[in-house]
């Protein structure tokens, strides 16, 4: 956001809320490449990648919601203090109960057919997000906490499960992808490439490595496994969807936020995809 502000000039909210959208990193698209080409990495990074990629779109979201209240002028410091309690407290309280309740549910009923467990499973996920979200919380947080319990208790048919969630998540980011597609104008990319060149290059060759070094170092790790979190730090589609929200949202930006996020993504796809 800083650099945004200081040396390409966008004016100081909308470059916060350009940091805010482009924060989070794809997990599919990390682990899409580690999977294709058999990757297996040391020292647990990862585990770290998979814990970092998948928690951070709950906060980017947040920091979101956050640039562009303050930007259509309806909060103050009380309030954003008041949502980010909210958003947080709710999102994990949520998703502890609704991941363990459902464990519950799967370990002491047996279903009558093949198939209603994956449909249980289905709606807790849709539940997870919606009551969530309904109270004011972090629907994502809540719906990534209770992936998580899931994923990792003994139940029955897990490996069914997760086939079909891997198959739903590819239609899903085809869909997602597609929708992209209807709003996105190339011809725009030309008004908004060398800010967006800028700050991809910037977010790969300084920004990401820096902060990569500066938390990851006090805490043991070689330089090698720094320099492999700094480069997994791919961008992809929480990004541009979080982008669409700035896009129908009452606060004005005079920047092209949504093209220039959609540069941003696609560049660090085809750089750091290859660099991994």
């Amino acid at each position: 956001g800083l650099f945004c502000h200081y040396i390409l000039k966008i004016d100081f909210m909308e470059s916060m809320l350009i940091g805010a959208i482009i924060s989070s990193t794809d997990a599919a698209s990390v682990f899409s490449i580690f999977r294709s080409k058999k990757i297996n990495l040391k020292y647990n990074t990862a585990s770290l990648l998979e814990v970092e990629s998948g928690s951070n779109d709950p906060f980017a979201f947040l920091l979101t919601v956050i640039f562009l209240s303050l930007m259509s002028g309806g909060m103050n410091g009380f309030d954003i203090a008041i949502l980010a309690l909210k958003q947080l407290m709710f999102g994990l309280f949520g998703g502890f109960v609704i991941g363990f309740t459902a464990v519950w549910v799967l370990k002491k009923f047996d279903f009558i057919g093949d198939g209603f467990d994956t449909i249980f499973v289905f709606a807790v996920a849709l539940a997870a997000y919606g009551t969530v979200n309904l109270t004011g919380g972090n629907g994502y947080l809540s719906v990534y906490i209770a992936g998580i319990i899931l994923g990792n208790s003994n139940i029955d048919n897990k490996k069914s499960l997760v086939s079909f969630f891997d198959g739903l998540t590819g239609l899903v980011q085809i869909t997602i992808f597609f929708l992209l597609g209807l709003l996105c104008f190339p011809s725009q990319f030309s008004n908004v490439a060398f800010e967006g060149l800028c700050i991809a290059l910037f977010l790969t060759f300084i920004g990401r490595p820096l902060v990569s070094f500066l938390i990851l170092k006090p805490l043991g790790a070689n330089i090698g496994q720094i320099m492999m979190v700094a480069f997994c730090g791919l961008r992809g589609a929480a990004s541009i969807v979080f982008s669409i929200m700035a896009i129908v949202s009452p606060a004005y930006t005079s920047y092209d936020v949504f093209h220039s996020t959609f540069f941003i993504v696609l560049f660090s796809i085809a750089l750091q995809g290859s660099l991994l």
